[in-house]
């Protein structure tokens, strides 16, 4: 977690059905919100009148947005509609039971230049009570910079030498998909009655687990 500055501090509720009016979620997705959330809080924002820092490609604003937790789960489902509904970049602080954590996905303006987000996988940190002391804000040149910097300390996976954000969230997104091929082979491995058609999963195997440990 990182200290941010005084300056930055926002401090407003905000109610559920702005949430719904922006992302207009399922009933389902809505459900999930009433059951898990008891509040959204937004808390800080990182902009150039609050830390000094220009905005730069698509880049304005970083928002940390504090939510209160019912029971300590958070579909992702849920995050992904938050972010749907806040066209900026969020960073959320989870809390319950006294514990914390963060969690954050890697917003970034479409391709198409239109002035949408496109919001990828999630990262997270481990549970913890919030005792430690939070680090300060990474050194950065402008907003765009500060949010990678930010990413990248909870994505959980350092980056290779010379490898940008972007790189390392696709390879660590590749990295998961190759966990849960391997999963599925596993699965039908031990599923399977027919000794030759285990010998060929298990070479498929072997080859995804090499390109795991390659990854990385």
């Amino acid at each position: 977690m990182f200290a941010n500055p005084a300056k930055a501090e926002f401090n407003r509720v905000v109610p559920k059905i702005k949430i719904y009016a922006n992302a207009k979620p399922s009933k389902r997705i809505k459900a999930l919100v009433v059951s898990q959330i008891e509040e959204i809080v937004w808390k800080y924002k990182l902009a150039r009148d609050t830390v000094n820092l220009p905005p730069r490609d698509g880049y304005a604003e970083i928002q940390i947005f504090e939510i209160s937790l019912k029971d300590g789960e958070l579909d992702p489902e849920v995050l992904r509609v938050i972010d749907r509904a806040i066209p900026y970049p969020l960073i959320f602080r989870l809390k319950h039971g006294g514990r914390v954590k963060m969690v954050a996905a890697y917003k970034r303006p479409a391709a198409d230049g239109s002035n949408k987000l496109v919001t990828g996988a999630y990262f997270e940190t481990n549970w913890s009570d919030g005792a430690e002391k939070p680090a300060p804000l990474p050194v950065a040149l402008d907003i765009k910079a500060l949010y990678e910097q930010m990413l990248f300390a909870y994505i959980g996976l350092p980056p290779r030498a010379g490898e940008t954000l972007p790189e390392l969230v696709a390879r660590v997104e590749t990295i998961r998909e190759c966990r849960r091929e391997i999963q599925g082979l596993e699965a039908r491995m031990n599923k399977e009655k027919q000794f030759n058609r285990k010998v060929e999963l298990n070479a498929q195997l072997r080859v995804l687990q090499e390109r795991l440990q390659e990854l990385l």
